[in-house]
């Protein structure tokens, strides 16, 4: 799970922070012929033109993650960010492959104005009416390792 560089360097030196447990927060499914770069992706719009179009409950935009916890594990030296719902769609039909699932926050302004966090990389997937849930590891949906 890559963590965007230029989303680390806002939070460190930015005016602007993000906050993981009050802030929207979404899951969104990005075709397979995106190439990620972490260097320079830094807002969703660097990304949207590639978001999977689907039928079966999937908006554009992605799924709003609720039910979010940020904890430390000291025996891994951890911080963990976790979703307690894993992002699912039933009668799911994409319109292509997708592979990325970008997570990000809606700030409710234009998608120039959402910062991009990290990304998973979910394998090239192509089906037809599923119900398509990105199982999330039970360690989190992001974490750092402080070792």
């Amino acid at each position: 799970m890559p963590w965007e560089l230029l989303f680390i360097e806002r939070q460190m030196e930015g005016a602007t922070k993000s906050d993981f447990l009050t802030g929207t927060w979404k899951y969104s499914l990005i075709l397979a012929s995106f190439t990620p770069d972490p260097d320079t992706n830094d807002f969703f719009n660097d990304i949207s033109g590639s978001e999977l179009a689907a039928t079966g409950g999937y908006t554009a935009g992605g799924y709003t993650l609720a039910n979010k916890t940020s904890s430390v594990d000291t025996a891994t030296d951890e911080w963990r960010f976790d979703n307690t719902v894993d992002p699912s769609w039933t009668t799911f039909t994409p319109s292509g492959a997708f592979r990325w699932g970008y997570v990000y926050e809606d700030t409710a302004g234009a998608s120039s104005t959402d910062p991009l966090a990290f990304h998973h990389d979910l394998g090239s997937q192509n089906f037809t009416s599923v119900t398509f849930t990105v199982q999330i590891d039970s360690t989190g949906l992001a974490k750092i390792d402080t070792t």
